[in-house]
């Protein structure tokens, strides 16, 4: 087990006061501590946005890359290393808008990376514009008279696409979340958790009050892969929260024979590149 006090570090965050990130950075470190993987073998990747800046405030290994790019540093970096656990953390713009092709091919590759997606349904760091999974008729400044797009459905996008853990948590219940973001990380594969965070300066519908009274714990994963995409659909006066599904598969690692053995920085080099380094200074 990790201290809590290790994974603290000299920066404080600046989100807004009451904020579901605090929640969420709550939740993370928590489970880090509890998980028995040493600090220098953990990698947190992520985009731009709020919920980007987590990385800054968890003190692990980080790379805060561009808008919708989080996904592919974490697969290069997987790709270099097998053995570190590599985990994503974004928004709902960052991961769903323009990072969208990414997310997909993440979720059918089943490479071994965690996703944690911050969803507050709004660009909160760009002042509330609609996002990919605001509610139809969501009010904001751009949207006067209600947005006339459908809600993007992660869940179902990332099970259509063939991920193989895919889960709901709740930024207003850090125990539960913890648990959650441990069975995504003790995963083997592409884990997707969707964590419902509300933005209590742009978002005034999908707030804590709305979300308590109506999210619900799921008892146990569904058992097929079309039953968790048919109740990841309910949505509105019950919002399910747990593990929809989790299935042992052989992962985008696994069917690469060089990386059986050894990772990629361990294989010695087979070309001299010093003169090449010389050359780029």
């Amino acid at each position: 087990m990790i201290p809590s006090i290790e994974l603290e570090t000299k920066g404080l965050p600046n989100w807004c006061p009451g904020c579901g990130n605090y929640g969420i950075l709550t939740a993370l470190k928590q489970a880090l501590s509890e998980l028995d993987i040493p600090q220098k073998d953990i990698v947190l990747t992520s985009g731009i946005g709020c919920s980007s800046k987590i990385p800054h405030w968890v003190r692990v290994y980080a790379y805060n890359g561009l808008h919708g790019r989080a996904l592919p540093l974490a697969e290069g970096i997987r790709l270099a290393n097998n053995k570190l656990t590599v985990i994503t953390c974004g928004g709902d713009g960052d991961g769903y808008a323009e990072g969208t092709a990414h997310f997909i091919h993440f979720s059918r590759y089943n490479m071994n990376i965690k996703y944690f997606v911050h969803d507050n349904q709004v660009y909160g760091l760009t002042k509330g514009q609609v996002s990919p999974t605001s509610d139809e008729g969501f009010v904001t400044k751009t949207t006067p008279f209600g947005s006339v797009e459908k809600a993007l459905n992660p869940l179902i996008m990332a099970l259509s696409a063939g991920a193989t853990f895919a889960a709901r948590g709740y930024a207003g219940n850090v125990s539960q979340l913890k648990e959650l973001m441990k069975k995504a990380i003790m995963h083997k594969g592409s884990a997707l958790l969707d964590i419902l965070q509300p933005c209590v300066t742009f978002n005034h519908k999908n707030t804590y009050e709305w979300y308590s009274k109506r999210v619900y714990e799921l008892e146990t994963p569904l058992k097929t892969r079309n039953e968790a995409i048919s109740k990841a659909a309910e949505w509105g006066e019950k919002i399910p929260v747990g593990v929809f599904f989790d299935s042992d598969e052989e992962t985008y690692e696994d069917k690469l024979p060089q990386l059986k053995e050894k990772s990629l920085i361990e294989e010695e080099p087979k070309t001299d590149i010093k003169q090449l380094l010389k050359e780029l200074k």
